[in-house]
């Protein structure tokens, strides 16, 4: 026993092992007297008597008539059950219901346990077992004569085998609110006995030898819901304790009070009593002491690191809370040192509960102090969980980090915070809003307001935060992520909003000079400001995180949406004059003007009218167009052009001048376009580069605003057109003018497309329009074909068209538009085709000799394999919205696997959707892939092929990829698989061997590739093409087994596999002996023929296996109870060199003949079955004992310790951790009967008694048992 004087479990030297005593200070508050006289009862002495697992007889209950117990229904400690469905008649039903108040449930066990103890604890022992889902029922006769170790032994017979569920496992909100009343119920059940039963040694003592026991049971339920009673008991009575703690400080303060009077005012009787009372307290702390020590020793410190995570996690939540309660006691490295080694666990939900406990420590700042030792030495830990794979952790870990910050900056190092910064740009919001909290708090609160103002007021600033606004440009410059300033905005929009939403600051920082003591910004800076300010205008206008970071918009609340029209308003009042000022200033710079013309946007147009602000719209105006004039780069271009278009809304006023200054505009420029364009034209080769640059320049603007505004009325159709023509017959040209008049006729024709459409034109305009788009394919069409720079765009362009201009656009009721409709022939699907196959399918070598240096870095490869992905997307298309032809698919999927790292996603998806389509045209497309292959190969190694050369591995190997998508339907791809077949015999004999019939045809080899069908054919289609082949086939043919003829050998073989057995099937799985012992149970009369079947089948697999080298059929699922495994076959264990599940494990393909094999080989065959016939004997004598393995089905394997190797590799933790689990601790309660339970629970096979001779019984009726 620990006594008062010890303020700690163990001697803090031994810092790694379990710790010995709970010991708690002796300052103890003061208890009612009416509490106290009620709680007077004779108590026994802690550690006087230890408490074992043998139960005295007590008096027999069976006068007791009175007791509660029974009038709810037990008779002689079993629970009786009205038959009617009534009121619940069990303390588990009772407690599960939650229709009764808890008090008044646990009062009523009080009174039954003061009428009869015996029948109360036995109420209460029952309740725990039925709260662990057990079916079994403690008598009172057990409960006497029996030890804790029998009765957990009995219990665990009763269990359900078929579930594995229980109460604490199972769903729905029934269960749920089970798991808060069974919690409380034991809450409360100590609050009511705290001042008298637990103190009688012997409730408590019996329920907490019992919860002992259930924790180290095997089995799962017993010891996950033991593990949580029993800590949720730990943390009633560590409240206890502490009021006790409380009390007995009072009364000690009491009795020097008193004793520090003078002797004739001092009352002696008094102090006795107090000195009384004191003691009494000291009494009761030493066996509440004695109670934690025993839950503590006894449960938490074995099972804070079992095998099952729920049971860890609650160990942890539930030292969180006794530390916070009673921190005197528990803050302290001994108790603190298994919440930091559970920060390795490899549980996310366990690692959560372990921040979050530290949690509620670190946001007590009194507690620091007793928390530096440990922030000392498991901060590394805590910091890098900031990169925790589970994103919930990861935000705890940020929170965490944050609460040391705010209690000691020094805590952490530059290198610890910087590790943090950056998770601001994480696309997970959560994550970097957290980050955002921790950035705000490190750099941008202001740590003294009042100052900072009065500073900002004599520089003459309106604002106090332009230092801070500075900060942030600067962390923004430092990260070098500047295309995610959205990203860094929308994280410290909830920590940093007042900051943010400062945009008069940052347009004075903007826009005036800096006043004394202010540097000036610098172009970067400016540049990175003007970046940040358009996205925090972005924020709150829309209300919603950037594209990429949550899962879409949703709705905002009345709050929220209050905020947002407020927020929307005040930037529109203020950019409505600032606006124009800041275009002013940076008119020049292409990259400023792009931002800040997308302010614009996320104004409130109504603003202008409703304040009288045209003088600002015309303000507004007059810069776009300065800046239209100024620039060409097609960012700033269509800035401009987007902003007008929105100003030009018709549901606003200012529409119609918005409208005239665009008219006005656009007319200049097209008088321009035209004037430039024929002086062009007429000095044709002689022009010089002022005349491009005019030509040029205009048709960029023009192009950029006839993407976003309807340009038709100016009719740039025309002198566009006139361009590519002239450069397509001189070839002259620029590139880049080319490009610009392709992309301007192009949006030409489509907004004519949408005025025919929305209105309903004359068949005069129908007819035109074709016209039109025939010219402009036409010209498409010559720029593809002189290959020059501008083919990529012009492909995406003919692409676009085609799309647009297919059959589907009379879909839907507009067969009026059948004149517009352009199908391509198929002299253009080539042309179309081998560009694909020039520009896409380039080797590493091909592209580097294609990009501009010889040295480039990785982002222009990444944006050069992002352009040829879009180039194969759009071609893609056509192909499934059957533009294309299908056919012309199969020189895209034989490219699969070469390329499948770069368009594997892209291929995989257009073969889905042309399945889709057409299965059996998409699997004569498919077929026709591996011909070409095939043939490329024969042309390249003639006919003699090296059927082991990898190039051959590589056809059959994207043949078994092309099987896989058939699926395992084989009833729907039934068509399908067996037009492939014919497809594909066909061709292989399609060209005889010129040197005769003796020798195979040319292309016979392809049939080795064709087998890897053969798996998808059922039975029924596997004769009918194996007929359909003997048509092609001599009858020398059949007899010919030399190596070149092993294709057609292998071919026959796989399709005559399974066509006479049904075992064959991917269910049964043919390798798997331990899935034919399963499926004997339903089908006895086939017991013995489906045992030769296997050997039989099995000896040819294994040659197969050894000749081919492929992977075996599916094996079955192998089984984790400790019995079963160790009982198992050798025979049955899975081949380490096979893949469960993979693709190879469908169906076996072909056989060896049996006249192939060596001497040697059938040697090796017949021993193979010998053994064969030997497991499978003996399994059936091992399944005679399924009934008595039953038990050992609910057990598990002893718990490893729960931590990763390199959790703890630093300051000494695994010493630490091999000395905490090695320690062995003396407690009061029974010692750890683990390894005699399991003894006694594992079944002797020896015993020929205990063998149960029922047929019935094998190994698949085990499957089902839950094992954990």
């Amino acid at each position: 026993m620990i006594t008062s004087e010890l303020p700690v479990l163990q001697d803090s030297s031994n810092e790694s092992g379990a710790t010995d005593g709970v010991g708690l200070s002796m300052n103890m508050s003061e208890m009612s007297e009416e509490s106290e006289v009620k709680g007077k009862k004779k108590r026994g002495r802690p550690g006087k008597q230890p408490l074992t697992s043998n139960k005295k007889p007590r008096k027999s209950p069976t006068d007791k008539t009175t007791s509660v117990a029974r009038g709810r229904g037990k008779a002689n400690g079993v629970a009786q059950h009205n038959g009617d469905g009534g009121d619940p008649v069990t303390l588990f039903e009772v407690v599960k219901l939650g229709k009764s108040a808890m008090q008044s449930v646990v009062d009523e066990w009080i009174e039954s346990y003061k009428q009869d103890r015996d029948l109360a604890l036995l109420d209460l022992i029952n309740f725990f077992i039925q709260c662990s889902g057990c079916k079994g029922t403690v008598r009172i006769e057990m409960f006497r004569n029996m030890q804790n170790a029998e009765i957990i032994r009995k219990m665990t017979e009763e269990f359900d085998e078929d579930s594995g569920d229980y109460p604490l496992t199972m769903p729905g909100p029934m269960w749920k609110k089970f798991r808060y009343n069974f919690c409380e119920f034991i809450s409360v059940l100590i609050r009511q006995c705290q001042y008298s039963i637990i103190y009688d040694e012997y409730m408590m003592d019996t329920v907490i030898s019992l919860l002992t026991g259930l924790s180290d049971s095997q089995v799962r339920a017993f010891r996950h819901t033991s593990t949580l009673a029993a800590m949720k008991l730990m943390t009633a009575l560590v409240n206890v304790a502490l009021n006790l703690s409380i009390h007995q400080d009072n009364t000690q303060r009491q009795y020097e009070a008193e004793r520090n009077k003078i002797a004739g005012k001092r009352a002696n009787e008094k102090l006795e009593l107090l000195l009384q009372k004191r003691k009494e307290l000291q009494e009761n702390q030493d066996e509440i002491e004695n109670m934690m020590n025993s839950i503590f020793k006894g449960i938490f410190v074995h099972r804070y690191r079992d095998a099952i995570a729920e049971i860890r996690a609650i160990c942890i939540e539930e030292i969180g809370v006794w530390m916070k309660m009673y921190s005197d006691a528990f803050l302290n490295d001994s108790y603190l040192k298994y919440v930091g080694w559970t920060l390795h666990d490899r549980q996310g939900e366990v690692r959560l509960k372990c921040l979050k406990a530290l949690q509620n420590l670190y946001t007590n700042r009194e507690l620091f102090p007793k928390l530096e030792l440990f922030t000392n030495r498991f901060k590394d830990r805590i910091v890098s969980m900031t990169l925790d794979k589970e994103y919930d952790v990861a935000v705890e870990a940020i929170r965490l980090v944050t609460l040391i910050l705010q209690g000691s900056e020094d805590a952490l190092s530059n290198e610890d915070c910087e590790n943090v910064y950056h998770l601001v740009y994480s696309a997970h919001r959560p994550v970097a809003v957290a980050a955002g909290e921790f950035l705000h708090r490190k750099l941008f609160s202001r740590h003294d307001p009042q100052a900072e103002e009065a500073l900002a007021k004599r520089r003459g600033r309106s604002s106090p935060n332009g230092n801070l606004i500075r900060m942030l440009v600067l962390f923004f410059l430092e990260s070098e992520l500047h295309e995610h300033a959205a990203y860094l905005v929308d994280s410290l929009w909830e920590s940093s909003q007042e900051l943010l939403k400062d945009w008069e600051c940052m347009t004075e920082l903007l826009l005036e000079e800096p006043v004394q003591g202010e540097e000036m910004l610098s172009d970067r800076q400016e540049s990175a400001l003007i970046e940040l300010t358009v996205c925090t205008i972005r924020q709150a206008a829309e209300a919603h995180p950037p594209v990429g970071r949550g899962t879409g918009k949703r709705v905002l609340t009345a709050k929220e949406r209050k905020t947002q029209i407020d927020d929307k308003n005040k930037l529109t009042e203020h950019f409505i004059m600032a606006l124009p000022m800041l275009l002013s200033k940076y008119q020049a710079d292409s990259e400023k003007v792009a931002n800040l013309l997308q302010i614009p946007q996320f104004f409130d147009l109504d603003v202008y009218s409703a304040g009288r602000m045209e003088k600002h719209l015309d303000g507004l105006l007059k810069q776009i167009r300065l800046v239209v004039e100024k620039h060409i780069e097609t960012d700033v271009l269509e800035a401009c052009s987007k902003t007008y278009s929105i100003l030009c809304s018709e549901e606003y006023t200012i529409m119609n001048r918005v409208d005239i200054a665009r008219s006005q505009l656009i007319d200049e420029m097209t008088d321009r376009f035209a004037h430039s364009v024929e002086e062009l034209l007429q000095e044709a080769e002689e022009a010089d580069d002022d005349d491009i640059y005019n030509v040029l320049s205009t048709l960029k603007r023009l192009t950029a605003f006839h993407n976003a505004h309807d340009l038709t009325r100016w009719d740039l159709f025309g002198n566009c057109y006139r361009l590519l023509k002239a450069g397509i017959e001189q070839g002259s040209m620029p590139e880049q003018i080319a490009v610009q008049a392709l992309q301007c006729s192009h949006y030409s024709i489509l907004w004519q497309l949408v005025k025919i459409t929305e209105g309903v034109p004359s068949k005069k305009e129908t007819a035109a329009r074709p016209a039109r788009r025939q010219r402009l394919a036409s010209s498409i069409d010559e720029v593809i074909s002189h290959k020059s720079v501008a083919l990529p765009q012009a492909f995406m362009l003919l692409c676009d068209l085609l799309m647009i201009f297919s059959h589907q656009l009379i879909s839907g009721g507009r067969e009026g538009l059948q004149p517009l409709v352009f199908n391509p022939d198929g002299t253009l699907q080539n042309e179309l085709l081998n560009f694909v196959l020039d520009h896409v399918f380039i080797d590493q070598d091909d592209e580097s000799q294609s990009m501009e240096g010889d040295e480039e870095d990785e982002a222009n490869k990444i944006e050069a394999l992002h352009k040829r992905r879009n180039l194969l997307a759009a071609f893609c298309k056509l192909i499934i919205y059957d533009i294309v032809d299908m056919p012309a698919a199969a020189d895209i999927f034989k490219h699969y696997m070469k390329y499948y790292n770069d368009y594997g996603d892209i291929i995989k998806e257009t073969l889905s959707k042309t399945r889709q389509t057409d299965k059996i045209l998409c699997a004569k497309t498919l077929i026709l892939s591996l011909q070409q292959l095939f043939n490329e190969l024969l042309q390249d190694q003639g006919p003699n092929l090296d059927r082991t050369s990898s190039h051959v591995s590589g056809i059959k190997e994207l043949a078994r990829r092309f099987a896989l998508t058939f699926g395992l339907d084989q009833i729907k791809t039934r068509e399908a698989v067996a037009t492939l077949h014919k497809d594909g015999i066909e061709f292989a004999f399609k060209f005889q061997n010129p040197r005769g019939p003796e020798f195979p045809p040319l292309n016979l080899a392809f049939l080795e590739v064709l087998s890897e069908f053969s798996s998808k054919l059922i039975r029924q289609d596997k004769k009918t093409v194996h007929s359909y082949l003997e048509k092609f086939m001599s009858e020398s043919m059949s007899e010919r087994r030399e190596d070149v003829w092993l294709p057609l050998i292998s071919y026959r073989n796989s399709l005559l596999t399974g066509g006479d057995e049904d075992h064959m099937s991917v269910t049964s799985g043919s390798s798997s002996k331990t899935g034919s012992v399963r499926s004997k149970k339903g089908r006895p009369p086939l017991h013995k023929k489906r045992i030769e079947e296997e050997s039989s089948v099995e000896g040819s697999w294994m040659m197969r296996n050894d000749t081919l080298q492929t992977p075996g059929a599916l094996q079955t699922p192998q089984l984790t109870s400790t019995v079963l495994r160790e009982n198992r076959p050798a025979e049955h264990m899975p081949d380490p060199d096979s893949e469960p599940g993979s693709e190879n494990d469908y169906m076996l393909l072909c056989f060896i003949p049996q006249m192939q094999m060596s001497w040697l080989g059938q040697q090796k065959m017949e021993e193979v079955n010998r053994k064969d016939r030997t497991g499978m004997n003996y399994i059936k004598s091992r399944s005679n004992q399924g009934v008595r393995q039953t038990v050992r089905g609910l057990m598990e394997d002893d718990a490893e310790p729960i931590f990763e190797d390199v959790m703890m590799s630093s300051r000494g933790q695994l010493e630490d951790m091999n000395e905490e689990f090695e320690d062995t601790m003396v407690i009061d309660l029974p010692p750890s009967r683990n390894r005699r339970e399991r003894a006694e629970l594992r079944p002797d096979f020896f015993d020929s008694a205990a063998m149960i001779e029922d047929e019935s019984v094998s190994l698949s009726g085990q499957e089902s048992l839950q094992i954990t």
